[in-house]
């Protein structure tokens, strides 16, 4: 759920910082960049050395650093960085300062920056946590959209047992994964995703193929899952691997061997992407045998590959299906009309026109035609940033 993504460790200055380190790991574990910020009294209760070690990045605390060469820690730029934010533990002290906008360290500037959601797990003695202004507190921020991450019963560093204990790292770290997962515009949806190229044989050795890498179909199956989606990835042949919790890779080889493996997905299928470069024709009979100069020139015989994009198209009831065209010439003519004979709602157009679009480069050029004819072009991108343009003309038009 958190795997690639920036999450930024707001420390202050309580006991129960020492499990601060824990909470780091947590998240590193799970694929996460991690950035930890200190506030001054926090260095009290653990090390920045720790939690850089653990991190794998430099630790922030003083709004420059190195007298001799000094450098300005830009709380912009970190809170912009972020994809979550998460303050832990969070002292009264601070919380008020949050509620007030009270800027005096680097942790608040960077607070009052940033533009991600944010998380707070309290951690104070059972008075203070009681406090009527505490309480109120708690709401005051909740009621700025951050997210409260619930304390815990439990010994206190006072010698007091009750409310007011920070929730241990693993339960935070599972209670912002489930956050996160909860408010995926994704959530519940299953996607059968199609991705590579087919090869179509001819003897044990040769085959008939093409150059697709299964790039482009193995980051929009990336994207989807990581928006909540339960992905089912039909993968041809491709040296691509891609992992996700949400995402089942189904390898095949040939096009019946797709279209058999999308039938199996499709009917349970909410939104289909059809991103593989299937072959049109395969050899009407493949030789067991490698074929051997001394037997002299054969003669390939080609038959028709089943359609399986036409397949769904004809067939889909309650599915919102995506297709991809890669065009030479005409492109926007011959790209409108395979979306109308093959019934889909939206199809990706690639033209071989366009450098650094389509088979094997890492970036791709494409546009985008809905099922009432509107069109959305985008520059030269990455083939993930490509994925993410895709995804959200997806969610726009099914929302719409």
């Amino acid at each position: 759920m958190v795997s690639g993504k920036n999450i930024l460790i707001g420390i202050t200055g309580g006991i129960a910082a020492y499990k601060t380190a824990h909470l780091v790991r947590e998240f590193i574990k799970a694929g996460a960049n991690v950035k930890c910020i200190q506030t001054p009294a926090s260095k009290s209760f653990i090390t920045p050395l720790t939690l850089s070690t653990l991190s794998q990045n430099e630790v922030f605390s003083e709004f420059t650093t190195d007298e001799e060469n000094p450098r300005w820690n830009d709380h912009v730029s970190l809170g912009l960085w972020a994809d979550y934010f998460i303050i832990a533990p969070a002292t009264a002290n601070t919380l008020a300062k949050m509620c007030q906008g009270i800027c005096d360290n680097l942790l608040m500037a960077t607070y009052l920056s940033a533009k991600c959601p944010v998380y707070f797990a309290p951690a104070m003695d059972l008075d203070m946590f009681k406090h009527p202004s505490t309480q109120k507190n708690f709401l005051q921020l909740q009621s700025f959209g951050n997210t409260l991450i619930p304390a815990e019963h439990g010994s206190l560093a006072s010698g007091l047992v009750g409310e007011g204990r920070m929730a241990e790292p693993e339960h935070i770290y599972q209670f912002v994964c489930a956050d996160i997962a909860g408010k995926l515009p994704l959530k519940n949806t299953k996607v059968l995703v199609t991705a590579g190229p087919t090869y179509e044989s001819i003897d044990p050795v040769r085959f008939i193929g093409n150059r697709s890498s299964g790039k482009m179909g193995c980051e929009l199956a990336l994207h989807l899952a990581s928006q909540g989606a339960d992905v089912q990835l039909v993968l041809g042949p491709s040296s691509q691997s891609p992992k996700h919790d949400n995402l089942s890779i189904s390898r095949v080889e040939s096009a019946e061997e797709m279209f058999q493996a999308c039938m199996k997905y499709f009917e349970t299928s909410d939104i289909v992407v059809a991103a593989a470069a299937v072959a049109d024709y395969s050899p009407a009979s493949s030789h067991s045998n490698k074929l051997k100069k001394d037997d002299g020139l054969p003669q390939i015989v080609l038959q028709e590959t089943k359609d399986i994009l036409a397949h769904m198209g004809a067939n889909k009831k309650h599915q919102y299906l995506v297709g991809f065209a890669l065009e030479t010439r005409n492109e926007i003519a011959h790209a409108a009309s395979k979306l109308k004979s093959k019934n889909l709602d939206l199809i990706v157009l690639n033209s071989l026109n366009d450098k650094g679009a389509g088979f094997e480069y890492d970036t791709n050029k494409v546009t985008l035609i809905t099922k009432d004819n509107k069109k959305i072009s985008f520059e030269l991108k990455s083939k993930r940033d490509v994925a993410e343009d895709i995804v959200n003309t997806i969610l726009s038009e099914i929302d719409a």
